[in-house]
């Protein structure tokens, strides 16, 4: 099962070693997120037991951290899902989020594209000066 389906699963249940594996996330991820209140297993005993909710909610956590969102910006969204509007809070402000985060990656694209472009021009001289070097020791 991958994550992309995990959360087209029945309302039935995933323990944690479901939700771990359908997810490629450990338990330790898990138990970080449900302490920082960002999903919410049924608690039997020691048993944690999430719902599809929690599926929906797991996939969006992941999401947005692979896109560079905080904790606290991926709290909010998920938070907003709960306004009585039809999501469009929610979708808005993701909207708006991602168009600054689409931003700042493009940014950080550039600055490591000019790094990359000096790098390269420093090899080059390098192996210029060592190829000069070699010529020299071998005359």
């Amino acid at each position: 099962m991958t994550a992309e389906n995990a959360g087209a699963e029945t309302d039935a249940t995933m323990t944690i070693r479901e939700m771990c594996d359908a997810f490629g996330v450990t338990p330790r991820t898990l138990r970080f997120y449900e302490a920082k209140e960002l999903i919410f297993p049924i608690r039997e005993g020691q048993k944690r037991l999430f719902t599809r909710r929690d599926r929906a909610r797991l996939k969006l956590i992941l999401r947005g951290k692979r896109f560079g969102f905080s904790l606290e910006q991926i709290r909010q969204l998920l938070d907003l899902y709960d306004a009585d509007d039809q999501q469009q809070t929610q979708i808005q402000r993701a909207h708006e989020l991602a168009q600054t985060r689409l931003a700042e990656m493009e940014q950080q694209r550039a600055e490591l594209d000019d790094a990359i472009s000096e790098l390269r021009e420093q090899l080059a001289w390098g192996e210029q000066m060592l190829a000069s070097t070699n010529r020299t020791a071998a005359e």
